[in-house]
């Protein structure tokens, strides 16, 4: 491969100095504020996504950006800083075993016993949230089931395109032509090649921005459903553990803990335990 196709340029070719302690700094900001633990390998990426906030605040090295960021600890850089170095890969009806799970659960719950609350831990770009919502929908054969979803995210960029509802079309093409045209709003004119996801749906849903280390989650909880998937794999294990005892408020003796499959709770077996496929249950000795 030639130089002139390697995806990043060669560090005596950066627009930027960026050196190794840059890269520690921006590991120890990152894990301190959000807990993602970056490995080694993805300093490459830390540079392409940080160095568009340089040329955004017109500077010249990353030790001046960082500097800033340490000079004002509550200053609203922080949160591009930490949208930049989010990671949101999601889909509609991601993992669909999960969606037949969470059918039959609200099924078995039904009618009659109040709103019946799920939360999205890390909604994204919302894809998840509105694919629990059409879930719901079906299961109770209705635009207005009995169910809030509380929808959040430590990336307010994402947040607010979840709440828009607004997706490319190709975005629900891998979805049954029934659910698309019952949940879609196909995109005409200047919206061509776009749909939205239908008012019903949006009503079901919440989205509010929020940051897993906080010390508590003041989310009103039980849920019947926790969707925490697919996020617990940029922290580590001590990280995962406290997040685990601050969602175990949230959760009755009933509710289920969605997760994703590649993550794995052995070393939390005090607090959940395994209920099925990456399914888990509040351990009934475990002190919220």
């Amino acid at each position: 491969m030639s130089a002139t196709h390697l995806p990043h340029p060669p560090t005596d070719q950066r627009e930027f100095p960026f050196s190794d302690r840059d890269f520690r700094r921006v590991c120890q900001m990152i894990h301190a504020r959000a807990g993602i633990a970056l490995a080694p390998g993805k300093r490459d990426m830390v540079y392409g996504r940080l160095s568009r906030r340089l040329r955004a605040l017109d500077l010249h090295d990353f030790g001046e950006y960082l500097d800033q960021l340490d000079a004002d600890p509550d200053g609203a850089e922080w949160q591009a800083f930490t949208n930049a170095l989010t990671t949101n890969l999601t889909a509609f009806f991601r993992e669909p075993h999960h969606f037949e799970r969470l059918d039959a659960q609200l099924q078995e719950l039904g009618r009659g016993q109040g709103t019946i609350r799920l939360w999205s831990c890390a909604a994204s770009t919302g894809e998840e949230p509105y694919s629990m919502a059409i879930t719901a929908c079906e299961a109770f054969g209705t635009l207005a089931p009995p169910v809030r979803i509380l929808a959040t995210d430590i990336d307010t960029q994402v947040l607010a395109t979840a709440q828009r509802g607004v997706y490319a079309i190709d975005r629900i093409s891998g979805l049954d032509e029934d659910l698309r045209k019952r949940y879609f709003q196909r995109g005409t004119g200047p919206n061509e090649g776009r749909c939205r996801v239908n008012p019903a749906l949006q009503a079901l849903v919440e989205f509010r921005p929020l940051n897993l280390l906080q010390p508590r989650y003041d989310v009103g909880g039980p849920f019947a459903a926790i969707f925490c998937r697919n996020v617990m794999i940029y922290f580590d294990k001590p990280t995962q553990r406290a997040i685990l005892s601050r969602l175990l408020p949230q959760m009755d003796a009933a509710s289920l803990l969605y997760t994703g499959h590649s993550e794995n709770y052995l070393h939390a077996a005090d607090l959940i335990q395994p209920c099925g496929r990456t399914l888990y249950r509040r351990n009934p000795a475990a002190r919220a």
